[in-house]
């Protein structure tokens, strides 16, 4: 792979007629990115995750190179893209929309390609509901997949340690079971499971305890995925279609594990700030975003328009861009501003590498689909030459949380 520099140069050359902040990603990059994904899974199916892209056309591009299917992030998004062609649709959180159940409904083809996610009766009672007035006998039942916490639990009672994600409140085989049945009882099909470990997928392996949490975590969910399977399988009738794992920082482990039918990646197709300290992959960024330096305030310093695209979760300074131009870093008491951002020379740049008063410079955002959320086009670049500019979500004026 190209270095940071050749890779600013090539760029920066690509864009030199267009004006920033604007979203770049290399074709070539995302492709090798998108086929080392499938080669991680070992021919087990992986689905490619829309929140972690949020441009249609990649995420086609996802599936021409062999993803099987889509996992949405929202019921009016996976509506939206079945609408546009797109088949078999996971949507991998609960909905409350009454609206988009009642769409859903009442559109024959996307209770076909559409399957909701599920972890509380309060769910299903919503989509049949939404299923018994605008059912017509032609469609089918609604099909839906029960979501299972797979925190690490260490301790007894109080004293009990929760590692992992807050997410579902189904845990053990009865509770699973339970659901199911009440599913199958209101009309619904329970197409398959999930089993996202947060804890595995989601960390990167920064240090001998997170990876002795990761070891722990896979053994303790595969021992109970194979006991919810057979709990599950006797309350319906029949054994699940489809059995879901993982994400980029865990597709190994996950789609090797028992009872796993596939497993789910996106963000390794960017690979954003958040994914650089995996030692189960090689980090190959593909998305970055430029800003052109508007100002220099003092010596050793430079400040860029725009950049303060901070990522979600716990606030803090994981969240913030990286810095892909070298020599250069974010501001410790500033950040990535909303108007402005500062940045300090790190190393004493010779003076034909020192930024300038309108050069360009690149950042990474820290994680991989939010960053589409800033711009409402992205220029796709092979070498140092734009080959397409097409929408994101926001361009294509559609809106999902």
């Amino acid at each position: 792979m190209s270095s940071a520099a050749d890779t600013v140069a090539r760029l920066s050359a690509a864009t030199s007629g267009l004006p920033a902040p604007l979203a770049v990603v290399d074709l070539d990059v995302f492709d090798a990115n998108a086929l080392d994904l499938l080669k991680r899974a070992d021919g087990v199916p992986v689905r490619v995750a829309s929140k972690s892209v949020r441009v249609r056309s990649l995420v086609g591009r996802a599936v021409g190179h062999g993803f099987a299917g889509v996992m949405a992030y929202s019921l009016r998004e996976a509506l939206w893209l079945v609408s546009e062609g797109v088949r078999d649709v996971l949507v991998g959180y609960p909905t409350v929309d009454r609206a988009a159940l009642a769409t859903l409904a009442a559109d024959a083809t996307a209770r076909e390609e559409i399957t909701l996610m599920v972890d509380d009766v309060a769910h299903l009672g919503l989509i049949a509901d939404a299923a018994g007035p605008a059912a017509d006998g032609a469609a089918g039942p609604i099909q839906v997949c029960l979501d299972v916490d797979c925190s690490l639990r260490v301790g007894v009672g109080a004293l009990t340690a929760h590692l992992g994600v807050r997410r579902s409140p189904l845990r053990e085989p009865g509770d699973v079971a339970a659901l199911a049945t009440v599913a199958q009882a209101r009309g619904l099909a329970v197409r398959g499971l999930m089993f996202y470990e947060a804890q595995v997928a989601g960390l990167p392996d920064t240090s001998p305890a997170v990876r002795l949490v990761k070891r722990l975590s896979m053994r303790e969910v595969n021992e109970r995925r194979v006991r919810i399977l057979g709990a599950v399988r006797d309350a319906v009738g029949q054994e699940v279609e489809l059995v879901n794992a993982g994400g980029t920082g865990s597709i190994e482990v996950s789609g090797g594990a028992p009872g796993v039918t596939e497993v789910t990646a996106g963000s390794g197709l960017y690979t954003p700030g958040l994914f650089d300290g995996y030692r189960s992959f090689q980090a190959r960024p593909a998305a970055f975003f430029g800003l052109d330096v508007v100002r220099e305030p003092a010596p050793g310093w430079v400040t860029a328009f725009a950049g303060g695209y901070a990522a979600s979760g716990k606030a803090g300074v994981a969240r913030l861009p990286r810095l892909f131009t070298p020599g250069y870093a974010l501001s410790a008491p500033e950040g990535a501003g909303e108007v402005q951002t500062p940045l300090r020379a790190t190393r004493g740049p010779a003076p034909d590498g020192r930024l300038r008063t309108g050069d360009r410079v690149w950042l990474r955002h820290a994680k991989a689909g939010e960053m589409m959320e800033r711009f409402d086009r992205v220029h796709l670049v092979r070498g140092d030459t734009i080959v397409e500019t097409v929408a994101t979500y926001r361009g294509e004026q559609k809106n999902f949380g």
